[in-house]
């Protein structure tokens, strides 16, 4: 079973950075983020395919997040920049280890799930 951990949330204020990482212990095919503040539901963020580097964003943070791979560490990072106190929440890592090729905005296409890290954007 492939394994997902993340690493690299915290408190920043508004305007900040930070970088989230996310390393996977086996083969996956693409992999995402997502993030759900409280009393909201899930959000998609970002998501890249392993073979093409294919990207997707979502509108909320197109031009201040970037998602990129590290094939040889089997890890994802989430660049965010420009931070507002609306990007709180809980970022969960996802994986597709099913479809190659599949790359997704819907969370339940995903089955593989990382614990998830804070993300604290203070004004």
């Amino acid at each position: 079973q492939v394994q997902l951990v993340e690493s690299g949330g915290g408190l920043v204020q508004a305007g900040g950075s930070l970088r989230l990482s996310c390393a996977a212990s086996g083969r996956t095919f693409s992999m995402a983020w997502f993030r759900q503040a409280p009393g909201k539901e899930r959000e998609f963020v970002a998501a890249i395919s392993w073979s093409d580097g294919r990207v997707l964003y979502a509108d909320s943070v197109k031009g201040r997040f970037t998602i990129s791979r590290d094939n040889a560490k089997n890890t994802v990072y989430l660049q965010m920049n420009s931070l507002k106190p609306e990007d709180t929440a809980v970022y969960s890592c996802a994986a597709n280890s099913r479809y190659y090729g599949g790359l997704y905005y819907t969370g339940s296409l995903y089955d593989l799930w990382g614990q998830g890290t804070q993300v604290t954007v203070s004004s």
